[in-house]
């Protein structure tokens, strides 16, 4: 199978973008946003969402250090900025204080705050170009493909039957593995800045 995909950096890519991008914790906020509206708005928006987040992650992984060189701005740069906004996000899932921007009928919330920044946020972005980095096969390039591909999926699957996950998990459900998300997630932004910081030591910034 490694000849074809190589299944430890798949698994890598998966885990990391799935705490990341938080599958199961965009179902409140899914269900707050598109309150009001018919099932078939609500399917509409769930693969809007996921269609603007795939398209925003995939022109960062294919034109992103071109974007950056552009703007001047460097990897560990824009990581330790990711690394911070994600310890704010983090926070906010521990604490139980977030905020989302009440949706109205005339506003088409999968492309923001659902698309982006909600799913492709700095975080996401940033995992993925540096995925990119370590592509140097057919076997590697399938890895970070697929993995990006199924996070995407299981995003999909999370909003499109977020209804019938909220009826069997419950909201204490919700909360609970929104706390556990948060945790994971300071963990990935401390880790972030720490990168940024040793990447900016050692002069690759």
């Amino acid at each position: 199978m490694n000849d074809v995909v190589n299944a430890v950096l798949l698994t890598e890519v998966f885990v990391t973008l799935f705490v990341i991008m938080d599958p199961p914790g965009t179902i409140p906020v899914f269900l707050s946003l598109t309150s009001g509206r018919s099932p078939a708005t609500i399917r509409k928006a769930a693969w809007q969402a996921v269609a603007v987040s795939f398209f925003v992650v995939t022109v960062f992984a294919f034109f992103g250090q071109g974007i950056l060189r552009y703007m001047h701005i460097s990897i560990p740069a824009l990581q330790g900025a990711g690394g911070l906004l994600l310890l704010l996000v983090a926070l906010e899932l521990l604490t139980g204080n977030e905020k989302e921007p009440t949706a109205t009928q005339d506003v088409n919330i999968a492309l923001v705050p659902l698309g982006t920044p909600l799913l492709a946020g700095p975080g996401a972005i940033v995992a993925v170009m540096l995925f990119v980095q370590r592509v140097d096969s057919v076997a590697t390039f399938v890895a970070v493909a697929l993995g990006v591909v199924l996070v995407h999926v299981a995003l999909w699957l999370a909003m499109r039957f977020s209804v019938n996950i909220l009826k069997v998990i419950r909201e204490s459900g919700v909360l609970l593995v929104t706390r556990i998300a948060g945790l994971l997630l300071s963990a990935i932004a401390v880790q972030m800045v720490a990168d940024s910081v040793r990447a900016f030591v050692n002069g690759e910034g």
